[in-house]
């Protein structure tokens, strides 16, 4: 008897009563225009959906909010997709959050074009036979990385997950205990290695590692040595890391394999541009590496992929392993990639592929736009032009920055305009426009890094400005 409902009180029941019928919520003036969104009888059911969630608000005692708000809030992000594009304007280039690496404009274009249409994916045009659909990428990746082959998956954990299920399942894989990392999203080293049926076998300390520490712990059981490279994170002090020629000599000597996990994946030289080296896929291939594993969205500058590049004969067998087709990535994805990588081919990765173009970008054009948004607002709001430091992001190079210009709005100048509105609110208001614009609050302060907004972006974010502050 002690779990029977209590009846609703007299208060109860009257909040009750006064919650509109279905019918009546649905033709509100608010509400009916949304039937055309998305359609009579989804409107039908979200309706019926809010109003039970009132009920039961007002059997326990709480609050409802007004049911018409609320389905039109929902009714709202329902009829607006999710995905939409942003101006980005943290300072933070490769974004994990805001979607990684914009792609360059003929990625997007090919993207496009074979999302929409029938194509050749899979087939010989001239003979009319069944073709590989790695033929393409895999001659693409070995002319830029010096590899005899490779393939493109839907991800680097996926890559990653792909080769050792490969090579590695039901036998033990070295790696430095300083490398058994997370890189983010749960993903940890050690979970993916017992994922795949390898077996861990951490060697030397969290900062110290020798070659020596390898070969001890090498037994009949072990497949591989696997680098992880730190792409999220540094060790700096008393440390030693063997470099990666010395795993190679190591693990050939051994007859096992090298496999190195390069995380951002870049093709071209970080110190030409002011940050610290970051390790390339060509340097990987070059110092021994047998299969080298690295995004296609990060430092590569292209749609979401995992890449591994190697020798052939080992591709070949990660391409016949059943989970590479679970695995593999969609036409839209090749066809960027593809795109992408022919950039770099032509020597024009600096010019056409966002990441790039914004890390050689000099801090004279920032300035230079940072004075042009300056202009366009003189007239509604005060503002300065500041230094500060954008980062690569996306896990790649940690602790490096690069010097960079944004337009900063203050709190005084801010409330000028609309009394009684915050950075906070101002910040919110450009989140949730349209475009949305994402900057970053630092000392009471509304920063947009210039380095991280596409010029073709300028006139929009200044506009996005002027509504935003245009809302009393």
């Amino acid at each position: 008897m002690g779990d029977e409902k209590s009846a609703p009180t007299r208060v109860e029941q009257q909040r009750l009563r006064a919650l509109p019928s279905v019918s009546s919520l649905i033709q509100h003036p608010a509400i009916a225009p949304y039937a055309r969104e998305v359609g009579a009888r989804s409107l039908t059911r979200l309706a019926q959906l809010v109003l039970e969630e009132a009920r039961q608000a007002i059997l326990a005692g709480r609050a409802t909010g007004d049911v018409v708000a609320v389905l039109q809030r929902r009714l709202q992000k329902l009829s607006q997709p999710r995905l939409r594009s942003v101006i980005n304007a943290t300072g933070v280039i490769i974004h994990t959050n805001l979607g990684r690496a914009p792609v360059s404009d003929e990625a997007a274009r090919a993207m496009a074009e074979v999302a929409g249409r029938y194509t050749a994916l899979e087939i010989e045009l001239e003979s009319g036979r069944r073709g590989g659909r790695m033929s393409e990428l895999s001659q693409l990746l070995s002319l830029l990385t010096g590899a005899e082959a490779g393939l493109v998956v839907n991800n680097n954990a996926a890559a990653v997950l792909l080769v050792l299920s490969t090579f590695c399942a039901g036998r033990a894989v070295l790696v430095s205990r300083s490398q058994a990392v997370e890189i983010g999203g749960g993903f940890r080293i050690p979970d993916v290695l017992r994922q795949s049926g390898a077996r861990l076998v951490e060697v030397g300390t969290t900062n110290r590692t020798y070659v020596r520490d390898y070969a001890e712990a090498i037994s009949d059981d072990t497949a591989a040595i696997l680098s992880v490279h730190w792409s999220n994170f540094r060790i700096i002090g008393f440390t030693v890391q063997p470099e990666l020629g010395e795993l190679a000599e190591l693990a050939h000597a051994r007859g096992l394999l090298l496999i190195e996990d390069l995380g951002s994946g870049a093709l071209l030289d970080t110190a030409a541009y002011g940050l610290a080296h970051e390790p390339t896929v060509q340097e990987a291939i070059a110092a021994g590496a047998d299969l080298v594993c690295f995004s296609g969205d990060k430092l590569l500058g292209g749609p979401q992929a995992g890449i591994i590049v190697g020798r052939r004969e080992l591709i070949e067998q990660v391409e016949r392993h059943p989970l590479a087709r679970a695995l593999r990535a969609d036409k839209t994805a090749l066809a960027g990639t593809a795109v992408t990588l022919r950039h770099y081919l032509r020597g024009e990765a600096i010019d056409k592929i966002p990441v790039w173009r914004m890390i050689a970008t000099p801090l004279a054009a920032l300035e230079a736009r940072c004075q042009t948004w300056q202009s366009a607002l003189r007239d509604l709001v005060e503002t300065e032009i500041v230094a500060t430091d954008a980062t690569v992001g996306g896990g790649s190079l940690p602790g490096e920055t690069l010097p960079s210009r944004a337009l900063a709005l203050g709190a005084e100048a801010i409330a000028e305009v609309v009394p009684g509105l915050t950075v906070e609110e101002l910040a919110r208001r450009l989140r949730t426009g349209q475009p949305p614009v994402v900057g970053r609050v630092e000392a009471d302060r509304l920063l947009l890094d210039a380095r991280t907004v596409l010029p073709e972006q300028d006139e929009a974010l200044v506009e996005a400005l002027r509504r935003s502050l245009a809302i009393s």
